[in-house]
C-alpha cells in the first residue's frame, strides 16, 4: 500500500466511477484499475463494488476511505511544515493571551519558536477575554487563548482544559488547606472584574456572594498585594503556581462549590490560516499538554497551608 494508491482510491470514491476519476486525476483508466486491484490484493479485501454505472464502496472501502483521507491530509500538513522550515521567508503571527497565563506560557512558546522556527516571528498581546475576542473579530490577532467565551458565529473555539479556581493568600493569613464557601464569604478579597463576574455567576445558584474589597484589573498588582499579607484572592491555580514555589503563597481548595474556568483557543472562521499560524496553534496545544502533565493547572505542588 502506498500513498499514490490511496490518492487514486479516494479519487474514485469521490468521483463515483473509474472513468470520471481517470479523467480528473488524470491517468489512463487501465493503469488506475491496476492500482486499485493491487491495493485490494495488498489489503486482502474488496474495496469497491463494480456496478453497471459506476462503483460503490464496500464496508471495508468505507473504513479505508475515512482513514485514507486522514493520512493524505496529515502528509500534506507535514509537507507544508517542512517547506516552511526550509524557507528563508520570515512570517509573523499575532497571538493573544490572558495575563493569568502569560507568565507560564509565553516564555515556553518563545523558546520553542526561537529553537525550532527561527523564521517565524511570534508577536503576543495580553488582555482579558472581552478585549481578546474584540481583537480577533477586528483581525488584529490570528488566535487567542480565552476564558469561557460566549457563542460567537464568526469564531472557532477549541477547548483546551478546565482549570479550578483556588483561594490564594499569604501564609500570614493562616488559611487552611481547604476553605468552605461559608468561610469564603468573610475573607477580604481582591479580584479582577472578569474573575469576579465568572465566580459570581457560579455562586448565584447556591445563593452565595463574595466579600470583595476591590476589583483590580491587573493580575500583577493583585499578586503583589497578596504577597503583602492583608488580602487574599480567588484566581485560577496557574496564576500563582510558579510564585508559590518560591514564596509564602498558600493555595487553599474551595469546598462546597466547584469554581473553574474553561480555557479555549479561539480563531476566526472566515480566515484561512497560513502555515505559520497552523504551527503556532500546534505549539500552543503542545505546551498546554506539557503544562497539564506538570500539574500546573492542579492544586498540587504549592507550599502546605497552615493546619
Amino acid at each position: 500500500m502506498n500513498l499514490k494508491a490511496l490518492r487514486y482510491f479516494v479519487a474514485i470514491a469521490d468521483a463515483g466511477s473509474f472513468t470520471a476519476a481517470a479523467l480528473a486525476i488524470p491517468i489512463a483508466q487501465p493503469a488506475l484499475t491496476r492500482q486499485i486491484r493491487d491495493l485490494e490484493a495488498d489489503l486482502g479485501v474488496s474495496l469497491l463494488l463494480r456496478l453497471p454505472r459506476g462503483v460503490r464502496l464496500t464496508q471495508a472501502g468505507v473504513t479505508l476511505y475515512e482513514s485514507a483521507n486522514l493520512i493524505i491530509k496529515e502528509v500534506e500538513r507535514v509537507r507544508e511544515k517542512l517547506a516552511f522550515k526550509l524557507t528563508d521567508k520570515r512570517s509573523t503571527v499575532f497571538l493573544g493571551m490572558p495575563p493569568t497565563l502569560s507568565r507560564i506560557m509565553l516564555p515556553r512558546l518563545f523558546e520553542q519558536c526561537l529553537e525550532t522556527l527561527p523564521n517565524l516571528e511570534l508577536k503576543t498581546r495580553e488582555a482579558f477575554t472581552p478585549t481578546l475576542l474584540d481583537w480577533l473579530e477586528r483581525g488584529m490577532i490570528e488566535m487567542a487563548v480565552v476564558t469561557n467565551p460566549e457563542t460567537n458565529r464568526s469564531l472557532n473555539f477549541t477547548p483546551l482544559l478546565g482549570e479550578p479556581f483556588a483561594l490564594v493568600s499569604h501564609s500570614r493569613m493562616k488559611m487552611r488547606a481547604t476553605v468552605s464557601i461559608q468561610q469564603l464569604e468573610r475573607i477580604p478579597l481582591l479580584m479582577t472584574t472578569l474573575h469576579y463576574e465568572l465566580v459570581e455567576k457560579q455562586l448565584f445558584p447556591i445563593g452565595k456572594k463574595l466579600s470583595v474589597t476591590a476589583l483590580i484589573d491587573s493580575v500583577d498588582s493583585i499578586r503583589e498585594l497578596v504577597l503583602r499579607g492583608k488580602w487574599a484572592t480567588i484566581m485560577p491555580v496557574s496564576a500563582f503556581k510558579e510564585i508559590g514555589l518560591s514564596t509564602d503563597v498558600v493555595m487553599s481548595e474551595i469546598t462546597g462549590v466547584q469554581l473553574n474556568r474553561l480555557l479555549v483557543l479561539a480563531s476566526r472562521k472566515d480566515k484561512n490560516h497560513n502555515q505559520s499560524a497552523v504551527l503556532v496553534r500546534e505549539m500552543v496545544e503542545q505546551q498546554f499538554r506539557r503544562l497539564i502533565a506538570e500539574d500546573v493547572f492542579s492544586l498540587s505542588g504549592l507550599h502546605s497551608p497552615s493546619k
